[in-house]
Parts: structure tokens; C-alpha cells; sequence
């Protein structure tokens, strides 16, 4: 008797700045009506967050042969580099929000990111909180206060990292040869769509999947959906109907 291919465990990076728990909100429901394992590794402070990260996709790579790998804007770039890095271990890539590809250069996110950590070492977290609360709608304004809050006196030099970290080249992601989903929201200034897209069509198996970030306002999982689904469009080679995926 045939014994039946375990799923490979899925894991998520969160975005600089961002946690384990807003990663879980968005993929949590989405994976598991697949069955999909997922772990949602929780970030290190400051500086050490990439190389915590990559570690732990060797180590979790190590413990189950392949991975399903992703994240969220910063964590989508880490995990594609992993990815990159280590095709024969990639069972296939969820990015949602990929925020740049190559140099970050003038990328939106990337100066949000040197700019609040500007203000964070002048200011302090709660300024920082303060001012994003002003400008952000009520949903995303408590994930950054929970978030910001949980970096502490590491928020800074986790969002500078974060801002001169090259993503992979497009070049790069050509020869990544597993089925991908990439996930956008259409009005979202911070991780353009069209980033999204170009990471999609470089990919030999992206695909693109979209929402919006009104729709993550009421329902977190929409970018989940958005990005899970386009992964199971590549997975199969052909369009899947979302009718009977209601359910994640």
C-alpha cells in the first residue's frame, strides 16, 4: 500500500515592523482548510531579525525536508531569498505584498520604513504609534500598535534593516521553479500591485491574486485567500473556481 505524500509544512514571515500574529489573522484560516500546517515564526528584535529568520527556515527545512515558504511584505522578500537560495527545499512560495524587487531604491515602503524609524530614535515607540494612528484606518492602526509595541527598543534598527535589504531580482526569481502565489492590494500606495505583478510574471509558476485593503479592514484573511489561491492556480496548471473554495 501506497502511504499518502505528507503536506509540506507551510511557513510565514511577518513584515518588518509586523508580528507572528497579524501573519496568522491573514494565513491562519486559508491553510488549514487545505490542512496545510503553518508556523509563524515570532520575529527576533532589532537588527537580528533576517538572519533569525533565514536560520529558521534552514532549521524548520532541516526538520521537515521541504517547505511551503512566505510571508508578508519584508517577509515575502526573505522568504523568496531563502527560496532563491535553496530550490531543492522549496515546495513552493505565498508572498503577499512584495513590497520592491532588487534595490529597494525610492520604494514607498522603504522610506516608510527609514522614516519611522527616524522618528522612533528621535521621538520614541509611542510617537510613532501616535502618528500612525492618526493616518491609518482603525484595523491597521491596532496592528502597528500591537506590533511596534512588541519590538520595543528594537524597532528602529529592525526597520532600517529592513529599508536597505535588497529582494531578490527578477532575474533571480526566473529560476525559482516551484509553484507561487503573489498576493496584492490594489489600494495599497505602500506594496504597489504592480510589484506584485511583475514578481508573478517573472516567476516560470506565479501567479496573481488580488484584494484590497478595505477588504482586510473586515476580513484579515482576504489577503490570504487572494494569495492562497493563486498558489493553488499555479499548483494545478489550471484556473481554480473559487466557488468551492468559500471556505478559506
Amino acid at each position: 500500500m501506497t502511504s499518502a505524500i505528507r503536506p509540506p509544512a507551510a511557513v510565514l514571515l511577518p513584515g518588518t515592523g509586523s508580528d507572528e500574529v497579524f501573519v496568522r489573522a491573514v494565513f491562519g484560516g486559508p491553510l488549514a482548510a487545505l490542512g496545510l500546517p503553518l508556523t509563524t515564526p515570532k520575529p527576533l528584535p532589532g537588527a537580528a531579525v533576517v538572519d533569525g529568520f533565514l536560520a529558521e527556515l534552514d532549521r524548520l527545512a532541516d526538520q521537515y525536508g521541504t517547505l511551503l515558504v512566505g510571508g508578508i511584505s519584508f517577509g515575502a522578500h526573505l522568504a523568496a531569498e531563502w527560496a532563491v537560495a535553496n530550490p531543492g527545499r522549496c515546495a513552493g512560495l505565498l508572498a503577499a505584498l512584495p513590497a520592491w524587487n532588487g534595490e529597494p531604491g525610492p520604494a514607498p515602503a522603504a522610506l516608510a520604513a527609514t522614516l519611522t524609524a527616524d522618528l522612533v530614535a528621535e521621538k520614541g515607540v509611542d510617537a510613532a504609534i501616535a502618528q500612525a494612528e492618526a493616518g491609518s484606518p482603525p484595523w491597521l492602526a491596532a496592528e502597528l500598535s500591537r506590533a511596534w509595541r512588541g519590538h520595543g527598543d528594537g524597532l528602529a534598527a529592525g526597520l532600517r534593516v529592513a529599508a536597505r535589504r535588497p529582494a531578490p531580482e527578477l532575474a533571480l526569481l526566473r529560476g525559482l521553479d516551484v509553484p507561487a502565489g503573489i498576493g496584492a492590494c490594489t489600494d495599497d500606495p505602500i506594496h504597489p500591485a504592480a510589484v506584485a505583478r511583475a514578481w508573478a510574471g517573472a516567476l516560470p509558476r506565479g501567479e496573481y491574486g488580488e484584494t484590497t485593503l478595505a477588504a482586510m479592514g473586515t476580513d484579515p484573511e482576504s489577503l490570504g485567500r487572494a494569495t492562497v489561491l493563486a498558489y493553488l492556480r499555479a499548483l494545478t496548471a489550471e484556473p481554480v473556481r473559487e466557488g468551492p473554495l468559500e471556505g478559506i
